[in-house]
């Protein structure tokens, strides 16, 4: 069966074909990317992607979108668009369709994927664990949170809003970072810090302890710099940065009892040669006395291209196979 699958974020939304038999996804054609800001709606983008394609688009549809999902009109958590779900078939053409989290469909992806589509980060270096609870997070333009749960034939996605649980801070400097964040926002939830605009932050608090002159730069500068070494203060702030997800995805596995981890979101492919060799692990490790226990959980970076796409296909194939 062929249908669209979509994958809507606060910066893209990405378009491709797919198929789905038996429960499973079969084929995910080339992805198409838009930016959401050069269109008004998802109908607009939707369209904007028939013409692309130059044929009529299937009447099925998978679609991943960075928001609660509801019954209620969605409104994307950090773009303008507004999904109404009750004439979203009609306006679409669908005869058939699902709307997922965004991070839930990283989950179905994450949960049928083959072991080839992973890295190993940290902990023991095996395999998945083919029962009990699988943390997804990983941060994009916020921070995504999921879990699988794996029985002996079959899984379940759970979508949450994981990424807006309060920041904890861990040492002197995050503590200053969090005093600065109050002064901008009312409640300081772990996506302000932990995300890809978050690292904006992290340098603008660092050149401050510094004493340093630096010009302004926004958060893509800053990765920028960063990833190429070209800035030392960037550099440092992805230090810091990796410290941060470390810390907070062991957080989130210790309340989810995960066997085991996987990093994911729109930064994620890019960390994959840097959280190895930063604190990440060992953050993600020290949680006082279980530190044993956290050292036991195999954490690994998904590096198939575009899991958000093929998760959304996964979840149809998952809901229309029963």
């Amino acid at each position: 069966m062929e249908l669209v699958a979509a994958d809507i974020g606060g910066t893209h939304a990405r378009f491709a074909l797919a198929t789905v038999e038996s429960g499973r996804v079969t084929g995910l054609g080339e992805p198409v990317t838009l930016r959401t800001a050069d269109h008004a709606s998802l109908q607009t983008a939707w369209e904007a992607f028939g013409d692309l394609v130059d044929r009529p688009l299937p009447r099925a549809a998978a679609i991943a979108i960075a928001s609660p999902i509801g019954s209620g009109i969605i409104k994307l958590t950090n773009n303008s668009w507004i999904v109404d779900p009750s004439n979203l078939a009609l306006r679409l053409g669908l005869d058939q369709h699902i709307l997922v989290n965004d991070f839930g469909a990283v989950g179905h992806a994450v949960a049928q994927l083959p072991n080839a589509d992973f890295i190993h980060l940290a902990g023991p270096d095996c395999p998945l664990s083919d029962l009990g609870v699988i943390t997804v997070c990983g941060p994009g333009t916020g921070l995504g949170v999921a879990q699988i749960l794996r029985a002996t034939s079959s899984y379940h996605v759970i979508e949450t809003e994981g990424g807006h649980i309060d920041f904890a801070p861990l040492d002197a400097f995050e503590d200053r970072l969090l005093q600065d964040q109050r002064k901008r926002f009312q409640r300081v939830s772990i996506e302000r810090i932990v995300s890809g605009p978050g690292i904006a932050s992290i340098y603008d608090m660092l050149a401050v302890i510094a004493g340093s002159s630096v010009p302004r730069l926004d958060d893509k500068a800053i990765w920028a710099a960063a990833l190429d070494s070209s800035d030392s203060l960037a550099v440092a702030a992805l230090d810091r940065f990796s410290l941060c997800l470390g810390a907070v995805a062991g957080d989130l596995a210790l309340a989810q009892g995960a066997k085991g981890v996987v990093i994911a979101g729109g930064l994620g492919l890019r960390l994959k040669d840097h959280l190895s060799r930063s604190g990440f692990a060992q953050r993600f490790a020290a949680k006082g006395r279980f530190r044993s226990v956290m050292e036991a959980i195999p954490i690994k970076l998904i590096t198939y291209p575009q899991p958000g796409l093929y998760g959304a296909a996964a979840a149809f194939a998952q809901r229309f196979s029963q």
